[in-house]
């Protein structure tokens, strides 16, 4: 009989598996359903030093391979990072299923792993500069590039093809990058043990994701979704202006938001954005550290620079 796991990854919803009988007697724990459903049942697998296989029905995240889980407040704002001992033993991947789930999670899916290559490089920048990274994490960064390139090359013809419930050629190869190439990334980018040696798998764009998540508008936007924008903020405030403007053309044809009215994110919200943001460990995860005011100019920068593309190439 399938339980439901409480609709949020949180450690309460990991306390209420935890305790059920027919949890703490399992032998092991089959984890079904989205990026949420997949970290809750990690974490009360953790906690229960229980053996995970993942099935995810959706192509929105790396959850179902990764070694880590994003973990919220049962108000859905983010909370912290829960890392298991080990990842799911096997992820089974069925395509049709991903065919026939709601399109909007893929879409966003494509928004979160696209961050991987942009997020890993800043991360790790002082370490590749110096030759000090490790055999792992360098391979780590190294795959990320292979998300990037999947997106660009097959995005559009994968969302026409999960739109139509169709299982084609496009729509395997994203499902792939999202949930086995992003997940490798995770998994060889993030030293567990001991705790976080190394941590080059996310940095500004989830950042700015966790910032808002407590701004009223913005919360209601799927992760992914919202990761997509904090992508060209990550690039605007590196000021890598010629990365960010190749990526227009593709967000717009792909219907990723470019602006910060995209996800309902207003001026007023900036502040307790910050404030959520400064507090975020990945606020560090840079190559120098960076103030306040350059993050938020860099939303600014960023939601300026977008409007001009779009009124120039609509």
């Amino acid at each position: 009989m399938p339980i439901w796991f409480g609709g949020e990854a949180s450690y309460e919803n990991a306390a209420m598996l935890e305790a059920m009988p027919e949890v703490k007697d399992a032998d092991m724990i089959f984890a079904i359903g989205g990026g949420r459903a997949m970290d809750t049942a990690k974490c009360a697998a953790g906690h229960l030093n229980k053996p995970v296989f993942a099935f995810p029905t959706l192509a929105s995240n790396c959850a179902s391979c990764t070694t880590l889980c994003v973990m919220y407040y049962p108000d859905g704002a983010m909370k912290d990072l829960y890392y298991p001992k080990r990842c799911p033993v096997h992820t089974f991947m069925n395509s049709t299923i991903i065919a026939n789930s709601p399109a909007e999670y893929m879409w966003a899916g494509i928004g979160d792993s696209l961050a991987k290559e942009f997020e890993s490089e800043l991360a790790a920048r002082n370490d590749l500069a110096n030759f000090s990274i490790q055999h792992a994490p360098l391979m780590g960064v190294a795959v990320a590039r292979s998300c990037t390139s999947a997106f660009l090359h097959f995005g559009v013809k994968a969302m026409e093809q999960i739109r139509n419930h169709e299982d084609g050629y496009e729509l395997q190869q994203v499902a792939l990058a999202i949930v086995i190439t992003a997940g490798l990334v995770s998994n060889l980018t993030v030293e567990t043990s001991p705790r976080e040696e190394y941590f080059y798998n996310d940095s500004l764009a989830h950042c700015f994701y966790y910032g808002c998540t407590v701004c009223p508008g913005a919360h209601k936007h799927l992760h992914g979704e919202v990761v997509s924008l904090g992508i060209l903020v990550l690039l605007t405030l590196d000021k890598q202006f010629e990365t960010r403007d190749k990526l227009f053309p593709f967000y717009h044809a792909m219907g990723l938001p470019m602006t910060m009215d995209a996800i309902e994110l207003t001026k007023e919200d900036l502040p307790t954005l910050l404030k959520k943001c400064t507090s975020m460990a990945n606020w560090n995860y840079v190559p120098t550290p960076i103030t306040e005011e350059q993050f938020t100019q860099a939303i600014l920068d960023t939601d300026q620079a977008a409007k001009e593309w779009l009124a120039a190439n609509q």
